[in-house]
């Protein structure tokens, strides 16, 4: 049979396909590999690359590098509970927003190099995120400011102190009617009392709270619900049904990795006698939420509000009381969504009342916050899979609050502002000019991490800590009330901001220790207070703090009238004249990566691969092939999009499965003043967006510009050749036929062993890996744990066109579809299972990590000239660095593509301040020599001498490789496949399990459990 390159099948009448050259034809996906033998591409100079070099693009891997021979002076007096070596371990928190991730974090001599999740704190429990993996470089970032300025001019701490002294007595006269204070989001019981005080002082002074994407419709909805503003918790674990309405909880929602860890809880399952969670995705961008649900609708982000309609009005004909007069009869105008996809959804969550939730994304209205508060009310959701908390300690982004202080400094009411963190002069809406504004002020005053947009238009500028730095406190969703505790002494002589407000309020210039601790007297109380402060400080969390639910009362007869809005914001037949005039809808997305621009500076999460579009360091328009075609747009084109009024250009990415008549853009990106990073990476979105509609709007249109840009996605990267790599069924199949995934299509027949085994693997310690594809979400954690862990390199954009990224684990993508749909000819045709055009507008994804399978008959191992890599007795397959001369034979015979060869000494040129982070338990490596994932051998090693020094045999918990500890949905297992009791030897054992490629005899060590779905049976052919 003849199958394209990147297009498998499975055997169960499925087809993968990584990208649209797949589908369309379109040549070899594999021509992106250069056949120029220079090793710098084409167009990249070899200035460039020093400029590379010198960036702190080098950040993280760029920490392979050397240290320097110096003679250096040995403690006399060596500090007591320090080893040289052995790394101690803290727990502390790192706030976002209104969200506070509780962390364990490893540091080495008094630097920290790697943060993990804190088990007992219930946001992270254990595990982490990409983001919380990489802020361990925005420490050591060189870029960040390291002094204080007066207009241009270095100054101290104690410069600005006495000049706001000075200017404290002016507005202490008027009670602050000039002064106006803008800060970020946050949950701090700290920085709350220290807000009371501040307006206690000034009585007649602004505090507003901002930020660009933030969960204010939310409390909106809840406000206009309920009568009052609350926060929500969600129990995914507790749920059989979920409805998703344009929320992305499994990624870009701040509490992702609690959501995730929830939601994997129903989705593992060991015999297909065990239940599974179902869930239901409506939104108009894939979002990795939207590829891990069992029935996912396309659907512009506008028309959610009457889906939501659609779906109260079948509950109500099933039988429930909607109790919102006039809600359940509204004409939804959705005549071209599938009414039983309605039907089910309504039946399945009418079926698990109390076990179900419905959510809906922060960009929707909040009128559909308040409906869906309705919904979940009566379907007894609520104190069940939902809970509900009192916004204690939060101060949180109020949209008009910013444009009543714009409107203030128009009008000359405002003298002085001081910024507490943010860059509103960057993410501001575009329509409030509030750059423009800044100008009539006599006094800025900003506090901040870098000299950003911001803090170039302010007349004192104060570097801020990073929280490894610094003392504070923070409260988690639903309570729970951590210490922020720091690691490390200021490295740039910066300041937080419960030291600023210190200085604000006439607190004195204490340390944040103090005022702190000033906090915490309070919630411990006098009576042996040193002892419960060091308890929370080890355990990282205040335990029992977190605050007990509240049940909202429903105010039926204040919602009526907001749920009218509901409907079709101007009827179906205003959408479709306005579609016909070439209208199109924009929506706004926050970056999974960058977030919403602040990490605009971390190397590693630009290089890192969108969970979806597989694009690094940039961003892009993201469009159906239907909207794409009809614009006459086609991938890597740039497109001008106008929209009221202002323009910017984009380069165009196609999406199979992207709702028609949208467009998706990210924010987040174009930074002029990020750093040597950030700097000019991608388009400044916010330069359209306005404050009237931050979430989604109609009226974009679109023109072709001629011109193209190149990206660098890794998409086609690591083809499989069209082997058989990803195995997954339906529940319903799954019970039927158990062992499905045994039987998947293979192209060659089981070898015989040519050689005898070196050892035996039946003795002593055997290491192995499972992967189970049913809870991994796909969402690149794992990624930047071992980029972190292992001093991994990142290579920048223009290396990573040229398929050089040198990530040692990755997550591949692929997008899947009925075989026999689509266009896509029988088996029996000339060209076999080829997917053809038209493309297949409904795919769903599946995504698989792929880390060196450390083979038992590893084919690297045999034509290395040199034995560089070869087998140790434990199963691992390794590198001597020392050995290596960069044939790269290794990495044309791995049939995984799993293996990476760097090309260039990136770290020559390392800031020193970036070598604090690099791991001293990891050897580094110098250019010319392959890299790969080594099952984490420093951490083997650790646990094995840990298993030695107190008597016993290794367990499960003394050796966790950096994915599966940072792993939030707990998919990756690792252990001794010789012990029984080992988690990894039951999955080895599991019916799902299988060895990738195991048809070619490799042996790999690693494993798949198969994937298994949990569709509607009225749906399950959708």
């Amino acid at each position: 049979m003849n199958i394209k390159p990147g297009t498998e099948k499975n055997g169960q009448g499925r087809n993968y396909w990584r990208s649209l050259e797949h589908v369309q034809d379109n040549g070899d996906p594999r021509e992106f590999i250069s056949e120029n033998p220079s090793e710098l591409p084409e167009g990249f100079s070899r200035r460039g690359m020093l400029k590379l070099m010198a960036a702190s693009v080098s950040l993280a891997g760029l920490t392979a590098c050397r240290r320097p021979v110096e003679t250096i002076v040995p403690y006399v007096i060596p500090p007591e509970q320090v080893l040289p070596g052995v790394p101690r371990y803290y727990a502390t928190t790192m706030p976002l927003g209104l969200s506070a991730y509780g962390l364990i974090v490893e540091s080495h001599e008094g630097r920290p190099i790697k943060i993990e999740g804190n088990p007992r704190h219930p946001s992270t429990l254990g595990a982490s995120s990409a983001m919380i993996q990489a802020a361990i470089l925005g420490l050591y970032d060189p870029d960040r400011s390291q002094s204080v300025l007066h207009d241009g001019e270095e100054k101290t701490w104690a410069d600005f102190v006495e000049a706001w002294q000075s200017l404290e007595q002016t507005h202490l006269e008027d009670q602050g009617a000039g002064l106006a204070l803008l800060s970020e989001s946050f949950s701090s019981p700290t920085l709350a009392r220290l807000k009371s005080a501040f307006l206690l002082r000034f009585p007649r002074a602004r505090w507003v709270t901002y930020e660009p994407a933030s969960a204010e419709n939310v409390f909106d909805g809840l406000e206009l619900a309920a009568g009052q503003a609350y926060q929500p918790a969600y129990r995914f674990g507790r749920a059989n049904i979920i409805l998703s309405l344009d929320a992305d909880f499994l990624l870009s929602d701040t509490e992702n990795v609690a959501h995730a860890r929830g939601f994997a809880e129903g989705r593992s399952i060991q015999s297909g006698n065990d239940s599974m969670n179902r869930l239901y995705v409506a939104e108009s961008a894939f979002s990795l939420t939207g590829a891990n649900a069992d029935h996912r609708l396309r659907i512009q982000s506008g028309r959610i509000g009457g889906l939501l309609v659609a779906v109260a009005a079948e509950l109500e004909r099933l039988g429930l009381d909607i109790t919102i007069p006039g809600m359940a009869t509204r004409d939804s105008g959705l005549p071209d969504v599938d009414p039983k996809w309605i039907q089910a959804v309504a039946g399945d969550l009418l079926a698990n009342r109390g076990e179900g939730i419905i959510v809906a994304g922060d960009r929707q209205a909040p009128a559909v916050h308040a409906a869906v508060f309705a919904l979940n009310k009566a379907l007894g959701n609520v104190d069940s899979t939902i809970t509900y908390h009192d916004l204690k300690d939060a101060s949180i982004s109020r949209r008009k609050e910013l444009i009543d202080l714009v409107a203030a400094m128009e009008g000359g009411a405002v003298s002085t502002l001081i910024v507490l963190g943010g860059n509103p002069v960057y993410n501001a809406p575009i329509d409030l000019r509030f750059a423009e504004h800044l100008s009539k002020l006599n006094t800025i005053i900003r506090l901040g991490p870098y000299m950003d947009e911001t803090a170039g238009l302010a007349h004192w500028h104060v570097p801020e800590t990073h929280f490894l730095e610094a003392w504070g406190d923070a409260r988690a969703v639903g309570g729970t009330a951590s210490v922020i505790q720091p690691l490390i002494l200021p490295l740039f002589g910066a300041h937080s901001a419960v030291e600023m407000l210190g200085v604000l309020t006439g607190g004195g210039d204490l340390p944040g220790y103090d005022h702190v601790r000033a906090t915490w007297k309070e919630t411990l109380g006098q009576g042996d207070f040193e002892k419960r402060w060091r308890r929370v400080l080890h355990d990282g969390l205040l335990q029992g703090s977190e605050l007990p639910p509240v049940d909202p009362a429903l105010r039926p007869s204040a919602l009526s009238d907001a749920v009218m809005a509901l409907q079709e914001p101007a009827g179906a037949g205003a959408r479709d004249a306005a579609e016909a005039k070439g209208s199109l809808e924009i929506v706004f997305h926050r970056s999974p990566a960058v977030f919403d621009g602040r990490f605009a500076n971390n190397g590693w999460l630009q290089e890192l691969p969108d969970a979806i579009t597989k694009i690094t360091w940039d961003n892009v328009a993201v469009m159906s092939p239907k909207t794409a075609r009809e614009q006459g747009l086609r991938n890597e084109d740039v497109a001008r999009l106008r929209y009221r009024d202002r323009v910017v250009e984009l380069p165009v990415w196609v999406v199979p499965g992207h709702a028609d008549g949208t467009v998706s853009v990210t924010l987040g990106y174009g930074r002029r003043s990020a750093g040597r990073v950030g700097n000019d990476v991608g388009v400044d979105l916010y330069a359209i967006r306005t404050a009237e509609a931050p979430g989604f709007d109609n009226g974009l249109s679109l023109e072709p510009t001629g011109k193209t840009y190149p990206l660098a996605g890794t998409q086609d990267h690591g083809s499989m050749e069209g082997r058989p790599i990803v195995r997954e069924a339906s529940l319903e199949h799954y019970k039927e036929h158990p062992d499905f995934a045994q039987h998947a299509e293979a192209h060659f027949g089981p070898g015989e062993k040519l050689f005898k085994d070196p050892v035996n693997w039946g003795e002593g310690n055997q290491w192995g890996m499972t992967i189970d594809l049913s809870t991994c979400t796909g969402c690149n954690a794992c990624m930047v744990a071992c980029q972190s862990e292992n001093n991994v390199p990142i290579v920048g954009k223009a290396q990573v066109e040229e398929g050089r990224e040198m990530h040692w684990i990755r997550v591949d993508r692929y997008f899947t579809s009925p075989a026999s749909e689509e266009g896509t000819e029988s088996a029996h045709g000339s060209e076999g299972s080829l997917i053809r055009d038209p493309i297949p507008e409904e795919p769903q994804m599946v995504f698989q990590p792929l880390p060196c399978q450390h083979c038992e008959t590893a084919p690297c191992e045999q034509v290395c000239p040199t034995a560089a890599t070869l087998h140790d007795r434990e199963g691992l397959n390794v590198m001597v660095y020392n050995r290596c001369i960069g044939t790269r034979y290794c990495l044309n015979n791995c049939p995984y593509k799993v293996r990476r060869f760097n090309y260039f000494n990136l770290t020559k040129h390392l800031p020193e301040v970036m070598k604090l982070a690099q791991n001293p338990d990891v050897t580094v490596r110098s250019r010319g020599v392959m890299e790969k994932c080594t099952f984490c051998l420093q951490r083997i090693n650790a646990g094995k001498k840990k298993a030695k020094r107190e008597g016993r045999q290794v367990r499960d918990a003394d050796v966790q490789p950096a994915c599966q500890q940072t792993c939030p949905v707990g998919a990756i297992r690792f252990g001794n496949i010789n012990d029984p009791a080992s988690l990894v030897t039951q999955n080895k054992q599991n019916e799902r399990n299988y060895d990738l490629l195991g048809e070619i005899n490799t042996r790999p060590r690693v494993s798949y459990l198969a994937k298994v779905r949990n569709p509607h049976p009225d749906l399950a052919g959708a």
